[in-house]
């Protein structure tokens, strides 16, 4: 074994991943784990914390490096286990002398073993160009903005991302292009705050326009997804996008986190929930076809049973297909964290609810496919994606090919063909 990395949380902390094996094998290391950590609730910390126990069981020889969001948060707290050797920050492991420093300390038995440092100082953000991506793997991403400036009362992110901050344009189109021309079908666009690219960029270009720069100028590429947004920061660019160019995939991932105006003011979102619904209805007129995702928060403090009920009616009434539910759990030094505590089975039980009625929109929405005829992006020898990124049991095809298959029916969970 040279380099394993464990992976935990978002669709950027898989893009890093790739960073990081490359950084850390370039540096050297052998025989390590690297952790890449999630801090988005009290469960992802704990599962990072699991496996690094049960990792170091299973291969005691291995040097464990831990890295990632709760890296960055919670240092002391993993450098105190005696299974870690090495606590890297969330800005340092994109670094290749943070790698080289920590071989460096394995091989001196260094005894301090924080290497974090101070994210909020981060200004800038250099494009990682990935060499580990298997030529012909079916979807990559393309890291394009990092950090958070807005300060949502729930969140920890910012303490461990640190301050918005873009990837130049024209270094994310070479990069897409560079993919592209590796035989990569899909590219999807991540960041943290991805709606807020640009800001900190010559001349503040939006999202919308990297989007139609991407298009423009790499015709090569079969399909470009965008992962979560901000709705309530959506231009009007992306939105001419979405309607005019069919290689953008017609699925967008909403941060909404509640249906109830108070507890979205509580959280300091900036948006309301008729923002929410009216910008699913024009987004739907500009593409029909569209299907949407969001983030909902079950529990958050003072939540009330009829505010509960708002959000639950924001599947149906937004239309959403996919569901992702957090049962909401109180990050020390955030504001939500000294707020009224919503008891915890309540909470488990809202999220069930919640859950529930996700897997019944995604139910109604795979039967509403049958007999539409889909582009179906393969995943694996089993599966493959249509653009709404619907699930297909599929068999048959090349994996990395985008085929178009006439949808005859669904077992529940996935299409058939």
């Amino acid at each position: 074994m040279s380099v394993e990395i464990v992976t935990f949380g978002c669709r950027l902390n898989a893009f890093e991943a790739e960073v990081i094996r490359s950084k850390a094998e370039g540096a050297g290391l052998v025989d390590t784990i690297v952790i890449n950590s999630c801090a988005v609730t009290n469960e992802a910390v704990a599962q990072a914390r699991q496996s690094i126990r049960k990792l170091k069981r299973e291969r005691p020889g291995a040097r464990i490096v831990v890295t990632g969001c709760a890296a960055q948060t919670q240092s002391r707290m993993f450098a105190d286990m005696a299974e870690v050797d090495r606590v890297v920050g969330n800005d340092d492991k994109m670094r290749s002398d943070a790698w080289r420093e920590a071989r460096d300390a394995f091989d001196i038995g260094a005894r301090e073993k924080i290497a974090v440092s101070d994210i909020m100082a981060v200004k800038e953000m250099a494009p990682h160009l990935v060499d580990g991506f298997a030529s012909g793997l079916p979807r990559v991403f393309v890291q394009v903005q990092n950090g958070c400036d807005h300060r949502c009362t729930f969140c920890i992110i910012p303490f461990g991302r640190g301050n918005s901050r873009s990837v130049p344009m024209g270094a994310v189109v070479e990069q897409v292009r560079a993919l592209a021309e590796r035989g990569h079908a899909e590219i999807v666009l991540t960041g943290v705050d991805l709606t807020s690219y640009g800001a900190d960029l010559p001349g503040a270009p939006k999202l919308g326009m990297l989007t139609k720069q991407i298009l423009r100028h790499v015709p090569e590429l079969k399909r470009l997804r965008i992962s979560s947004i901000d709705s309530i920061e959506a231009d009007n660019d992306l939105l001419d996008a979405i309607a005019d160019d069919a290689r953008l995939m017609p699925h967008l991932h909403l941060s909404l986190q509640s249906g109830d105006d108070m507890i979205l003011k509580r959280m300091k979102r900036r948006h309301l929930r008729g923002d929410a619904i009216a910008f699913c209805d024009q987004v739907r007129r500009l593409r029909p076809d569209v299907a949407f995702g969001a983030d909902i928060i079950a529990g958050f403090p003072t939540e009330t049973e009829a505010m509960f009920s708002r959000s639950l009616d924001l599947v149906e009434e937004c239309g959403l297909t996919f569901l992702h539910v957090f049962p909401y759990s109180p990050r020390p030094g955030t504001p939500a964290a000294r707020m009224p505590q919503v008891a915890g089975p309540e909470i488990k039980e809202r999220a069930r609810r919640l859950r529930a009625a996700g897997e019944a929109a995604l139910r109604q929405r795979l039967q509403a496919e049958i007999g539409a005829t889909r582009d179906v992006l393969i995943e694996s020898e089993s599966q493959g994606r249509t653009e709404h990124y619907l699930p297909v049991a599929i068999a048959g095809a090349r994996v990395g090919s985008v085929v178009p298959r006439m949808i005859v029916g669904s077992d529940g969970e996935r299409l058939t063909t």
